[in-house]
């Protein structure tokens, strides 16, 4: 049984609250990734807003989501000119709510922190995939591939 998202309210980057149900009615893709203006982070999103058209012609809206302030990510959208918003997570509540924070391992340590993640929903709120663990350079691509937007 395919299951729904769970609901969320958070802040964007102008500082404007956006649920769940405000983004529905569309196709939806949403991206979790741990720390804007890192390298990794960049590319992700960068390769995002590259392949932007492509999504919106298929129908899907995208959004972003991490723990940065809305501040960080506002000038992270400026600097790299993301054309969707980035919604911040500040408690990972949302993060956790949709399995993307647990554990992670980094050079042999173990910490908790944000797992890089992205969830295609259908319009009325239906996970229709889920990509957890996800490498940030080359996802986009195979994930516009899977959803056959090639």
């Amino acid at each position: 049984m395919m299951q729904q998202a769970p609901g969320f309210t958070l802040t964007d980057s102008t500082g404007v609250s956006i649920s769940l149900k405000d983004l529905l009615g569309a196709k939806l893709v949403i991206f979790f990734y741990p720390a804007a203006m890192t390298p990794g982070c960049t590319a992700e999103a960068c390769d995002f807003r590259d392949d932007y058209s492509a999504f919106v012609e298929a129908g899907y809206r995208i959004v972003g989501i991490s723990p940065d302030s809305p501040e960080r990510n506002q000038s992270f959208r400026e600097k790299h000119d993301l054309p969707f918003p980035l919604l911040s997570d500040p408690n990972h509540v949302v993060a956790e709510a949709f399995g993307a924070w647990g554990v992670k391992k980094n050079y042999g340590r173990e910490y908790e922190g944000l797992i890089r993640s992205t969830f295609v929903i259908d319009s009325d709120g239906t996970i229709l995939r889920e990509l957890r663990n996800v490498r940030a350079t080359g996802h986009v691509g195979r994930l516009k591939a899977t959803l056959g937007l090639e």
